[in-house]
């Protein structure tokens, strides 16, 4: 199981890494990059520090972590196609000597414990076969202290966003990913279903439980757009 999903997510991405920060702030009504703006304001590093971002993908949270806290980021996804197709807008923006892209999996951390300041992740726990123990992973290679945070999908609870919600996961996302390029047009049939299912097996308390079961304490969460995303944040208390 762990190993489909893994290769699933490879193809996924592989196919979508030209037009992926484009089609995020398309897919998002604009509001994707305040998500991770939000998500970056969260940490605890400081100029300087080492921080972990897993499933960095093209890098957007690295960029930001790197300029605006000034840190030195690890950049870590099991995608090469997305790590490579940050390269080009980490030296434009003056960041690829702060920013290292490694290719490997948040469920096996190539780190030694306690080796970063702070640990981001962003839309991973889906792709995971055990969500739980990718959190401890994560959490192992975090120096106590330090802050942990991830932004992910979810789905809005009141009745009337949860349609508007529905219609754009369903209706609207696909025609727009099939106008992007057949890779789109499969990610974004795929998305909104994949969410529903991860959110009902998983649901907010859980992720919560997640966090504080590897060590993360003064847990909280914000939701965005109705809640249709989340960023939840902690710091390692063990």
């Amino acid at each position: 199981m762990a190993a489909d999903r893994t290769r699933f997510a490879r193809r996924l991405f592989a196919g979508i890494a030209p037009q992926y920060e484009r089609m995020g702030m398309l897919l998002s009504f604009g509001q994707d990059e305040r998500w991770r703006r939000f998500l970056v304001s969260t940490s605890n590093a400081v100029p300087g520090a080492w921080v972990l971002d897993v499933a960095a993908g093209t890098q957007l949270v690295s960029r930001a972590l790197a300029a605006r806290k000034n840190a030195h980021v690890v950049a870590l996804d099991q995608s090469e196609p997305m790590l490579r197709a940050g390269g080009e807008p980490n030296r434009i923006a003056g960041l690829d000597d702060r920013i290292h892209p490694v290719l490997g999996q948040a469920e096996h951390l190539p780190f030694d414990d306690g080796a970063f300041d702070a640990v981001s992740f962003t839309y991973l726990l889906r792709y995971v076969d055990d969500p739980a123990a990718t959190v401890r992973e994560l959490a192992r290679v975090l120096r106590v202290g330090g802050s942990i945070a991830m932004l992910e999908f979810h789905v809005p609870q009141t009745p009337l966003a949860h349609a508007g919600w529905w219609v754009h996961t369903r209706g609207v996302m696909p025609v727009l990913g099939t106008v992007a390029s057949p890779a789109w047009a499969r990610t974004a049939a795929f998305l909104g279903p994949n969410i529903s299912s991860f959110v009902s097996r998983h649901p907010l308390e859980e992720w919560v439980r997640w966090f504080q079961s590897a060590g993360i304490g003064h847990v909280r969460t914000r939701s965005f757009l109705f809640g249709s995303a989340v960023v939840l944040w902690g710091v390692k208390t063990r």
